[in-house]
């Protein structure tokens, strides 16, 4: 029995350890930024942790009043693009923790 308790103690104060070090992963998460571009590079938008559009960028040439269709898909295409950059950085960062535990809802 006494051996078990001792096994428990340990295993919690391992949850705990990796509690803390994936609160640290998100926080620096959080501060980290990545840019989705569209149209080889005629739009880009920069998305944060947070998954906040901090800034879209669109060069004066591809502005044309006669298609303003064209830019709106740019823009969206830019924008899913960053998007998904940080999901992948997300996962990647925060799937260390889980090390293929299937853990619905956690990220």
């Amino acid at each position: 029995m006494r051996g078990g308790m001792g096994n428990m103690q340990k295993m919690m104060k391992q949850m705990q350890k990796m509690q803390k070090d994936m609160a640290k992963a998100q926080e620096e998460l959080s501060e980290k930024t990545v840019e989705g571009t569209a149209g080889g590079g005629m739009v880009t938008v920069v998305v944060n942790g947070q998954k906040e559009i901090l800034e879209v960028n669109i060069k004066e040439e591809v502005v044309d009043p006669d298609d303003i269709e064209m830019l709106q898909d740019l823009v969206l295409a830019a924008t899913n693009d960053a998007l998904k950059k940080m999901d992948d950085l997300t996962n990647d960062t925060m799937g260390q923790f889980t090390k293929g535990m299937n853990l619905p809802g956690m990220f």
